[in-house]
């Protein structure tokens, strides 16, 4: 009987014990509840609005002149895009985007249907890598415009200096067969 009476008096004290050190209110284990310790680096680890302390980029809009064609495929025509981005390459994005869509009947995309697979800016060239499909393919004539379309786009940007096109990660002699393309495309 006496074993019986320690058994349990030994398990209701393991159980009493175990309760005790499973409430510590979310802390680290050995601090206080309520009690919050600095965080690596300094912080509490509650910054402003949650974010951790972490500074978010501003975004930025931006009225960029963006290139496409009339609806003939006879000439190069100017028109205006809106851009929002929060960092340089999203900027470029952006502006890749402005080259795909238009809002007018008037102004034809020519890189409507060539995705963009990255963009990166080093040393003021900027190396766009894109994926052509068959159905993007514009001749002679529609090809030469795309390039122009695009040199024109992006060199209103400063920065950039020259333009590299990849085409599936890979340097290419002309983007649709047509037009031999320069490497890189400088101003």
């Amino acid at each position: 009987m006496n074993k019986k009476i320690w058994s349990a008096g030994f398990l209701a004290a393991v159980m009493l014990l175990g309760a005790g050190c499973g409430q510590n209110n979310g802390t680290e284990p050995g601090s206080a509840p309520g009690h919050n310790e600095p965080a690596p680096g300094g912080q509490t680890g509650q910054g402003a609005g949650g974010d951790n302390g972490a500074v978010q980029p501003e975004v930025q809009s931006e009225s960029i002149k963006a290139y496409y064609t009339d609806p003939d495929l006879m000439e190069l025509r100017e028109g205006v895009a809106e851009i929002s981005y929060e960092t340089p390459e999203e900027k470029y994005k952006a502006a890749y985007e402005a080259l795909q869509t238009s809002e007018s009947e008037e102004l034809i995309p020519l890189w409507e249907k060539i995705d963009l697979i990255s963009v990166a800016l080093a040393d003021g060239t900027l190396t766009l890598d894109v994926h052509i499909p068959a159905e993007a393919n514009l001749g002679a004539g529609g090809e030469a415009f795309a390039i122009d379309a695009l040199k024109n786009t992006f060199f209103q940007f400063e920065e950039v200096n020259a333009i590299q096109i990849l085409i599936d990660g890979q340097q290419a002699e002309s983007l649709m067969g047509h037009v031999t393309l320069e490497y890189p495309m400088t101003r």
